[in-house]
């Protein structure tokens, strides 16, 4: 399970390599002062970077990534992109692969960025598997979208920035897709800050799979998520800080951005429901990390 020591061990690894971004302050009248963690100012927009980056760097350092297989990644949107990146940065081949659906804009991004492209499937199940078989087969190194070890514990350098910037934050917001993200910013801010996790009301996966105590597997708008959607790697690390841990279900759906959260919630009256105590504590330093694909600044 990732711990706080694996979490500085990353940060460490991808020190120069991904960027200390800032924090701001909303200036917004609510009962607790609310600070967003710039990180659409990282590398290709997102916290990605930060996973992939410590992903393929272990990966060198143990033995394990080829400079002619590189690695590859099933994601058309900030994973593919960031690998791709970091990739590049390393000065190996990355291989990317995406549903047939993929929108042309990301696949082109893609391109931009040096990946070989693969269109495999109609669902990112099926380019997932597709990917891990093209892995096995020609020993490319797999980089998951968020449920590797290596990923969680790069993408809690988050957390451990927010700790540094603002040591008297009590609670982190964190938008969750897969779960990555939550699970490495848990591990770095355990006994020190709580972690409120936020998802659709139509794509409820974390707050299922926390019930269920395994992940879920869930079929939105026919479309089917690939197998553990929340993975066994960062439920596992979330279920090992349940008491201090909140899930909070939103009306509006997004592509997990938020960006299109705060466009849907321009007020801000979405993050009152954060007014009720949650185990007898009541929230008044909260830090959002504030990322996604359409950000304003990449690289």
């Amino acid at each position: 399970m990732i711990t706080r020591a694996d979490v500085e061990a990353a940060y460490a690894k991808t020190a120069g390599l991904v960027r200390h971004t800032p924090m701001v302050s909303s200036g917004e009248d609510l009962p607790f002062t609310l600070w967003f963690k710039c990180e659409f100012m990282q590398h290709t927009g997102s916290f990605k970077a930060r996973g992939a980056f410590n992903r393929q760097l272990t990966a060198r350092e143990d033995g394990e990534l080829s400079e002619t297989a590189g690695i590859v990644v099933a994601s058309g949107g900030n994973a593919g992109l960031a690998n791709a990146f970091a990739a590049a940065r390393l000065g190996v081949p990355a291989t990317v692969f995406v549903p047939e659906t993929a929108p042309a804009n990301k696949v082109a991004k893609l391109h931009a960025a040096g990946a070989t492209v693969v269109q495999h499937g109609s669902e990112y199940a099926e380019a997932f598997t597709a990917a891990a078989e093209f892995a096995a087969f020609n020993g490319a190194v797999l980089c998951h979208a968020y449920d590797q070890p290596g990923i969680v514990a790069g993408a809690g350098g988050v957390g451990l920035e927010v700790l540094a910037e603002l040591p008297d934050v009590d609670t982190l917001l964190v938008a969750v897709g897969g779960g990555g993200l939550m699970g490495g910013i848990a591990a770095a801010v355990e006994g020190k800050a709580r972690v409120v996790g936020v998802e659709p009301e139509t794509v409820p996966t974390l707050h299922e799979a926390l019930a269920a105590g395994r992940p879920y597997a869930l079929v939105f708008l026919d479309y089917r998520m690939p197998p553990g959607w929340n993975g066994a790697e960062t439920l596992r690390r979330l279920r090992a800080v349940a008491p201090s841990l909140r899930v909070v279900l939103c009306s509006a759906y997004s592509d997990y951005s938020w960006m299109e959260l705060s466009q849907e919630f321009g007020d801000l009256q979405f993050l009152k429901e954060l007014r009720k105590p949650f185990n007898g504590q009541v929230v008044r330093q909260l830090a959002l990390s504030f990322s996604g694909s359409r950000a304003p600044l990449t690289d």
